[in-house]
């Protein structure tokens, strides 16, 4: 039997894993979506950047529902306080959302070319806000989240919605959204063809730019331009039923480089995210398109790690009362909770991983505008 001290070491790390899968899998499908309509010029183009993650983009949510209800089972506290927090944020993603399965299901129900162009980029807002805000609330936690806790452990959020759209914040969207669109763009090069494959890796390429631009710049800011990060003065016992008042944190100017200074291997995690952004870059050009997804794969676990390494082993900061800012140690469900979720995940992640890899195996290859053309009536 794993000690409680372990169990909540695994599900920080478990996710992680979920996070980064949700961004692998449903990241490239979103990609598409902010690309759709600048890669395609027509309908039939527009059609052939849909149906290339049409029959994959509903099964690629399941990561997205798995990494919320992980929170949500794993970090009951993070769960409440987040939504309580980043509440106009969570709903502003959930009304981006609601666009896809409606426009991938209705879209070429009509053959109005303005009710295509609606639902065109009705899939570009379902693709292109998630991301930027959930970087944006990565920038967020960062600097600290103004909440703060009662004797009751009842949480209050003491700021407002437009304060989490700071200068840093929107820096973190904006490296958030160029990672998925690179990823997006590198999946579009790999199933198309001709002038949306040309399109496709213009932009993956301006993409990853970006990204490594943004992830450096943020990296410097955080480091250099007076954000000050948060540190444990006392910690609590990581045996100890959870207890997020029963600790001590500072607040210093270097407090999210400690781990690396304590474990420099870490390094290897900005390096992933910045040489595979380049690296995925330079292959989509070579139109090595294959190993070009794999490389931004790695660069979107190098980034996301990146953040993680960073901040452990806080979960979500306090900047208004530091000492109630929720860690991986005071932030997490029961002993046997976290057991019999660990079972299951276990049991069913590589069922998940397996049906997703076979889906994959039996709907690859190149989709054309010939083939759109002899396929008119498809569902995309």
């Amino acid at each position: 039997m794993l000690d409680y001290a372990t169990l909540k070491i695994i599900w920080w790390v478990l996710v992680g894993v979920l996070l980064v899968g949700f961004a692998i899998m449903d990241g490239h499908d979103m990609g598409v979506g902010t690309l759709l309509p600048f890669v395609g010029r027509n309908d039939e183009e527009r059609r052939v950047v849909i149906n290339t993650v049409g029959p994959h983009w509903d099964g690629n949510q399941v990561w997205f529902i798995t990494a919320g209800g992980a929170i949500f089972a794993a970090w009951p506290l993070v769960y409440a306080t987040a939504f309580s927090g980043f509440y106009w944020a969570m709903l502003a993603v959930l009304w981006a959302l609601f666009f896809r399965p409606v426009g991938f299901d209705y879209r070429s129900k009509v053959h109005d070319p303005r009710w295509r162009s609606t639902w065109d980029w009705g899939l570009f807002i379902g693709g292109a806000v998630p991301p930027l805000i959930f970087g944006v609330a990565f920038g967020n936690l960062l600097q600290g989240v103004p909440f703060q806790f009662d004797d009751y452990l009842v949480s209050t959020y003491t700021g407002s919605f437009w304060q989490l759209l700071n200068p840093f914040a929107l820096l973190a969207g904006v490296v958030s959204s160029a990672m998925i669109t690179l990823h997006g763009g590198v999946y579009l090069a790999h199933r198309t063809e001709g002038a949306i494959q040309a399109r496709a890796t213009t932009a993956a390429r301006s993409a990853a730019l970006l990204a490594v631009l943004g992830f450096v710049a943020a990296g410097l800011w955080l480091r250099f331009g007076g954000i000050e990060g948060f540190a444990m003065a006392q910690a609590p016992d990581p045996n100890a039923m959870p207890d997020p008042l029963a600790k001590l944190v500072v607040r210093s100017a270097d407090a999210w480089w400690a781990n690396y200074r304590r474990l420099p291997v870490l390094w290897a995690l900005p390096g992933l995210g910045v040489g595979g952004a380049l690296l995925a870059a330079g292959l989509v050009g070579a139109r090595r398109t294959l190993a070009a997804f794999v490389a931004s794969s790695l660069a979107m676990a190098g980034i996301i790690g990146t953040a993680g390494a960073a901040m452990f082993p806080f979960v979500m900061p306090s900047s208004s009362m530091p000492s109630a800012s929720l860690t991986v140690w005071d932030s997490v469900s029961s002993p046997m909770t976290l057991a019999l979720m660990l079972g299951a995940t276990v049991l069913f992640m590589p069922l998940v991983v397996i049906y997703t890899g076979w889906a994959y195996r039996v709907m690859r290859g190149k989709v054309t505008v010939e083939h759109i053309r002899a396929n008119s009536h498809s569902a995309y």
